[in-house]
């Protein structure tokens, strides 16, 4: 027996949980969004963080207007980067005002109950019934250490993800391995906290994004193409404002739009702050790492196949993160098993269906059927409007969603 019965579960409560529950609450579902609003973003992101994003590409989806970013915080221009602490403030006033009742918690198991329908169990034990589920876990169980670093004790490897307070680090030596945006913002940080940083990148130099511009004069939009989401350009304003459409590409044209677009690379705003208290050396792949000591000896090789030894106390592996259906434990083995993937990314129909009914992934999960736009928190509002549209087309409706029967009573008391 069920403890309780939803129309729609949402396993998560960051960006695209929270964007997808304000579109499906506006239609007068009854949805349960499981989950603490922005916890990943408040608890696994370095304290001093920046968004890289945009402040107009920083909102989440709302279906009424007056809700995005810069709405909230109309003094952002382009080019001024968003403090991570504003960012999470910002979702959680989101969430207070369009998605009020959001449970903290945990959802331990999803599976199977039922011909059509899914039993969903939350760390307080109790189980509810529903007849879909969304799961919108962003990336944090994605996170990436490569197989040299993996298998070492967490005490001399990490990932980027699984540190918000890096003056844990003072006045040790520590191996930052990347070459993107958390990798440079990680060593600048540690060097900010007192710590000795070494960035190891395969890259053979380190790229830097250019400094936007609020006014572009009409050669410059010709030749450089529109500004959205993504950045600059006509093909990545295509990427970013039309996600549809990417799906309707090959696999592999979608594989290289994801891995080309927006490689890794540094703010224009953090250059000047990787300075001589970060050692860097580019050009190197990793080949192995091994306890030494009280630390980690980690060998890397450049083109030439010339070795180099680097010893610190600690790796931070800023290696991003790379969706796999088989890491989603909350998922029974059924589910994992049942769901159609391609290299480890579920195969999604146009509104963000699993092959499994009633069972949808958003976010980073998506990214290989929409395209980079869901790496980022952009992607969130078409997701949550995609997802949610088709949810109500599938749901029995027995009750006149709130935010309708108010405007039919407004209208009849005009009328009268």
């Amino acid at each position: 027996m069920n403890d309780s019965s939803s129309d729609v579960v949402i396993v998560g409560a960051g960006p695209y949980g929270l964007s997808t529950a304000a579109h499906l609450q506006n239609l007068g579902l009854e949805v349960r969004v499981i989950g603490t609003p922005m916890r990943f973003w408040d608890e696994n992101m370095p304290e001093g963080m920046f968004l890289k994003s945009e402040p107009f590409a920083s909102s989440l989806g709302a279906p009424r207007p007056g809700m995005a970013f810069t709405d909230r915080h109309p003094e952002w221009r382009i080019g001024q980067p968003i403090p991570l602490e504003t960012f999470v403030a910002y979702g959680r006033w989101f969430a207070a005002e369009a998605v009020p009742g959001t449970e903290p918690g945990q959802v331990t198991s999803v599976e199977r109950g039922g011909p059509s329908g899914y039993v969903v169990t939350l760390s307080t034990g109790e189980t509810i019934a529903t007849r879909t589920v969304v799961v919108a876990v962003g990336v944090g169980p994605f996170a990436h250490i490569p197989d040299e670093l993996a298998g070492m004790p967490s005490w001399l490897v990490s990932h980027s993800s699984a540190h918000r307070d890096l003056g844990l680090f003072a006045g040790k030596e520590v191996a930052v391995v990347g070459a993107g945006q958390s990798a440079l913002e990680t060593a600048v940080l540690l060097a900010d906290a007192g710590a000795s940083p070494h960035l190891i990148a395969r890259r053979a130099a380190l790229d830097w994004n250019t400094v936007p511009s609020a006014r572009r004069s009409p050669r410059s939009l010709l030749l450089g193409g529109p500004r959205s989401g993504l950045g600059t350009g006509y093909r990545t304003w295509l990427w970013s404002q039309r996600p549809g459409l990417v799906r309707h590409l090959p696999q592999r044209t979608r594989q290289r739009i994801v891995r080309e677009t927006l490689p890794p690379a540094g703010a224009w705003w953090l250059r000047d702050r990787l300075d001589e208290r970060v050692q860097v050396t580019t050009g190197r792949h990793l080949a192995k790492a091994a306890e030494e000591g009280d630390g980690v000896a980690v060998t890397t090789v450049d083109r030439t196949g010339r070795r180099l030894v680097t010893e610190a106390e600690h790796v931070i592996a800023a290696t991003g993160f790379v969706p796999d259906v088989q890491r989603l434990t909350m998922l029974s083995p059924e589910l994992r098993v049942r769901v159609d993937t391609r290299l480890g990314s579920p195969i999604l129909t146009r509104d963000f269906e699993s092959s499994l009914p009633g069972l949808y992934f958003a976010g980073l999960a998506a990214a290989a059927t929409f395209g980079p736009v869901m790496r980022f928190v952009h992607g969130a509002d078409f997701a949550g409007r995609r997802i949610a549209h088709h949810i109500i087309r599938r749901t029995p409706r027995t009750r006149v969603p709130a935010r309708r029967l108010e405007s039919v009573l407004e209208s009849d008391a005009g009328g009268r």
